[in-house]
């Protein structure tokens, strides 16, 4: 079976192809620590943990670099507003971010760099980038020439003769029909953190810091890059741009895109106050595995409506998953063992793996798992299934479970209804000015092994037990 992978680039499935046959480069855009990630944001890490788990299993050895923005117009507009230090505002959020991948099982990745301890990489392909005239300075800043680029465009579909030369952006982020050219460097600003370096004292731009990153990591070429489509233009344009001035190489070579996430069908946004978090989920009663089951069994390359409907239905899915995995492990029978189940099993595993070889099509890959269940568990209810087909079908269920992680028998997520309750008291106290009071709980909280803190967008709990 051939693995093959949309690439973004091509607009076409293309058979997968590593540069290096033992092990398989992925960078995948990581957060911007300025506050709590939304679960669209979730979604793409999601997807890109299911692709690192399915390589995994066709026996490629990974390595993945997620990078961690910590340093950009919002983190460090967010921590002047509150009156702290970059280091002191992003460190928090960086805390929240790993506690939800943790909670929605995704696995670390190997490497996560953070841009301030980056510096000198980045001004070093500036460097070059204006060595090679591919960049130039204005008012202090430095400018990345697009139409010194060839290419420019060919990722975001984008009609470079279009593009009036000269015009620049110094923005981080800008719509797509803003294209000029933009910032690899920022001169120093009043009340903005900075770096005294050979090319002028100042901060990186946005879309360096992945190009200088994953160069470091990863060499010149890496074999896949993933990240949500709003990350297409300027951000993933932008990097190809620079990396392959900077190196002459081909910067990626599958470039593979996670679709939005639309809550009610409609996209999130402050000013529609439709913006939810993992914890907002959680605190209203359902599991993160739902949130993960909810992400894992739809393709990634469509968007996906997210309601509360459809996170309880998840849960409800999941549990009679649960639940049938519960029934495998202790069940004994007289029966003999089935010609019919031991096909039944082969062609599941390949149905699964046919359907994720088709650029991870993980609804196809759900079918052929629940058409397998609906037969086993009629099996299961008139005992004519044999304890070691029981066994086989577990087994079965479980290593395809190393790709999907969703299933988690006999085990229940999320906050019981007292801490739940005491998190509500404190709330109470707060809003009546009873500080102490709300001290007293939070103390008792962590004595429990709930850590709270209040965010811009409300309390918010962490587990200081998850790893």
């Amino acid at each position: 079976m051939v693995l093959k992978l949309y690439n973004t680039l091509s607009g076409e499935k293309e058979v997968f192809s590593p540069l290096n046959d033992s092990i398989v480069g992925i960078y995948s855009c990581g957060p911007t620590v300025y506050d709590v990630a939304h679960i669209g944001n979730l979604r793409a890490y999601v997807f890109a943990d299911v692709l690192r788990r399915y390589l995994e299993l066709k026996g490629y050895k990974v390595k993945q670099v997620m990078n961690i923005t910590d340093l950009d117009d919002k983190t460090i507009r967010a921590s002047k507003e509150q009156g702290v230090s970059l280091r002191e505002y992003t460190d928090r959020y960086i805390r929240f971010f790993f506690n939800d991948i943790d909670l929605l099982r995704i696995r670390r990745a190997d490497v996560y760099p953070r841009v301030t301890e980056h510096i000198k990489e980045m001004v070093s392909m500036v460097k070059t980038l204006l060595d090679k005239g591919y960049a130039y300075r204005k008012d202090g800043s430095v400018y990345y020439k697009i139409q010194a680029f060839r290419d420019y465009g060919n990722l975001a579909k984008i009609d470079l003769s279009k593009i009036k030369a000269g015009i620049t952006v110094e923005a981080d982020e800008y719509e797509k029909e803003d294209v000029r050219d933009f910032a690899l460097w920022k001169e120093k600003k009043e009340g903005e953190p900075f770096w005294e370096t050979e090319i002028g004292e100042g901060r990186p731009g946005w879309h360096i810091e992945c190009s200088a990153i994953s160069t470091k990591y990863l060499g010149p070429t890496v074999d896949i890059h993933t990240g949500g489509v709003d990350n297409i233009f300027p951000h993933h344009q932008n990097e190809i741009a620079q990396s392959e001035a900077a190196t002459g190489k081909r910067f990626v070579r599958y470039w593979m895109h996670c679709e939005h996430l639309l809550v009610n069908n409609k996209k999130m946004s402050k000013s529609l106050g439709n913006i939810i978090t993992l914890e907002s989920i959680v605190s209203s009663g359902f599991r993160a595995d739902a949130l993960r089951y909810l992400f894992v069994s739809s393709h990634y390359r469509s968007k996906l409506n997210f309601t509360w409907e459809s996170i309880r239905h998840a849960e409800n899915t999941l549990d009679r998953l649960n639940n049938f995995i519960e029934r495998l492990p202790g069940y004994e029978s007289d029966a003999l063992d089935s010609e019919e189940i031991a096909r039944l099993i082969r062609s599941t595993q390949e149905r699964f793996e046919i359907e994720m070889d088709n650029d991870l099509n993980t609804p196809g890959a759900f079918a052929a798992v629940f058409e397998m269940i609906g037969r086993v568990n009629t099996g299961l209810d008139e005992a004519k299934l044999s304890t070691q087909d029981a066994r086989a079908v577990h087994e079965l269920m479980m290593r395809l479970d190393k790709v999907l992680d969703i299933l988690s028998p006999g085990k229940k997520e999320g906050l019981s209804e007292e801490i739940e309750a005491l998190i509500e008291e404190r709330e109470r106290a707060r809003r009546m000015k009873d500080f102490k009071k709300a001290d007293e709980i939070r103390k008792r909280l962590e004595e429990k092994g709930i850590v709270l803190e209040d965010t811009r967008t409300g309390v918010r709990w962490m587990s200081k037990f998850i790893k």
